[in-house]
């Protein structure tokens, strides 16, 4: 059977209800039938039963025919009082005609001989007692009055026994006090299973608080509260997740700034050099020429790699916005490689540009578009040797846009291919440490296709060289695919 702890919020308020009542119901069950017993044994000793005043009335009734029209006298007054008790009973004594001559009970009862005739020798209600008429008969048999007894039909505590009073209303109020102390009890107990799971989340949080997610809810159960200390476990793991990321992020950025530091310091020792050569000698022009040409190219090499690690960390804040414009692929490629003409052409490479089928205007990216080729294309620069070649290929399947660039460069280590789209990759064995590479170049590219809705891959041809390929997806017109 499943366990009550383990019940939803509002069965266990529903079951708590449910056996206050119970409990209750049976508390004073057992309550009255010990009043019951209390009352039997104090009856007739500290506690009148109901009819106790009732039973008295005969023998009260046989005084009064033996003293009979006497009792119109008001000095049989003082008798009288002997013979009715004045704890319980009020009386009158009223003329033929209902009209009071003396008693406790002051007000008039009857108006007029009929109405004291009709209530004669029978009960009757009187402002919430009983009043029984007893007449009194004239020498000349006609009615000359009658004596009224006022009595209640309830039980009555005897003289000095009012204490009693207290204990019997005890009894009567006690269905209130039971529901009160069981609902302090279930409160207190359903209270107990919630403030439990509430203080491990109130620690958990003020661990959080302090960037410490060094803890563990131990709190397993079915209801609500359970799936709370669930749920504020997985926010954990996810916190603990995305603080790792961060860490990493943190970490890649010092590798980062290490790297640009290390890639930096070879131009910039050289340009530091040539320029202090220049200041302590007076060289002829070509030599002068030759020096400036080496900074000039050194001081290129340090602001493209200062470019590219801005543009890497500018990435994730606008790599998702795609601003999309209508673009004939074939002249925009084909203008775009003819940029990178006279860098390959400094080492002899042949750089050729190899559209397939026709092809129309296509909805792209063309910022991206360009960085992400210019990216591909540099680095094919970069590692392919003097004399070698480089052909981007260039395929439209739908609104599919396919591109092949491949070099006879080293190629890739064996099973690392994927890992050159890695921030600050660098193959030193096959591919080579050219001076200026930041590692930056194909993890943008990857970044900037996976933008685009494509995929971009890395493979090395059968006959040598590395192959670069990537699929990108163009707008329609309405948006990205």
């Amino acid at each position: 059977m499943k366990n009550i702890a383990d019940w939803s919020l509002k069965s266990q308020f529903v079951l708590g209800f449910a056996l206050i009542l119970l409990l209750s119901l049976l508390a004073t069950a057992a309550t009255y039938a010990l009043g019951a017993v209390l009352f039997t044994r104090m009856e007739y000793k500290g506690v009148y039963p109901a009819n106790y005043y009732e039973k008295q009335i005969p023998d009260i009734k046989e005084y009064i025919r033996k003293e009979n029209t006497a009792l119109l006298n008001p000095s049989a007054k003082e008798e009288l009082e002997r013979q009715v008790p004045g704890a319980g009973f009020l009386y009158q004594v009223v003329d033929g005609d209902g009209n009071y001559r003396y008693g406790t009970l002051h007000e008039p009862v009857f108006e007029g001989r009929q109405q004291l005739y009709d209530g004669l020798n029978k009960p009757i209600r009187y402002r919430g007692r009983y009043v029984q008429t007893v007449p009194i008969i004239g020498g000349d048999g006609r009615i000359a009055g009658a004596v009224l007894l006022s009595y209640s039909l309830s039980p009555t505590f005897a003289e000095g026994q009012g204490w009693l009073a207290a204990v019997f209303a005890a009894f009567l109020l006690s269905p209130f006090f039971y529901i009160f102390l069981f609902t302090l009890l279930f409160a207190k107990t359903i209270a107990g299973r919630i403030n439990e799971p509430i203080r491990m989340l109130m620690r958990a949080s003020r661990k959080v608080a302090d960037k410490d997610l060094d803890f563990t809810i131990e709190y397993r159960s079915g209801n609500e509260l359970g799936q709370l200390c669930s749920a504020f476990a997985r926010m954990q793991e996810e916190l603990r997740s995305s603080l790792s990321a961060q860490w990493r992020l943190e970490r890649e950025k010092a590798e980062m700034i290490e790297a640009l530091a290390h890639d930096l310091k070879t131009p910039i020792s050289i340009i530091s050099g040539y320029a202090e050569a220049l200041l302590d000698s007076r060289a002829p022009e070509d030599k002068l020429r030759r020096y400036l040409t080496v900074i000039r190219d050194n001081a290129s090499k340090s602001a493209g790699l200062v470019r590219q690690l801005q543009y890497s960390a500018e990435l994730e804040r606008f790599e998702d916005r795609l601003n999309v414009s209508p673009v004939e692929l074939v002249s925009w490629t084909g203008k775009l490689i003819k940029q990178f003409k006279p860098a390959a052409a400094a080492k002899g490479i042949r750089l050729s540009f190899l559209p397939e089928g026709a092809m129309g205007v296509c909805r792209i990216d063309p910022e991206k578009l360009e960085r992400i080729l210019g990216n591909i294309v540099s680095n094919s620069i970069s590692y392919t040797p003097e004399g070698g070649r480089i052909e981007v290929g260039l395929a439209v399947e739908g609104r599919q846009v396919r591109f092949r660039i491949r070099d006879t460069g080293p190629g890739f280590p064996p099973g690392e291919e994927e890992r050159a789209f890695e921030r600050f990759y660098r193959a030193d064995k096959a591919r080579g440490q050219s001076e200026g590479h930041s590692g930056l170049g194909l993890y943008i590219a990857r970044r900037l296709v996976e933008s685009h809705g494509g995929e971009i891959k890395a493979c090395n041809a059968e006959d040598g060289g590395a192959v670069v390929s990537f699929v990108i997806a163009a707008a329609g017109e309405e948006g990205v695919n």
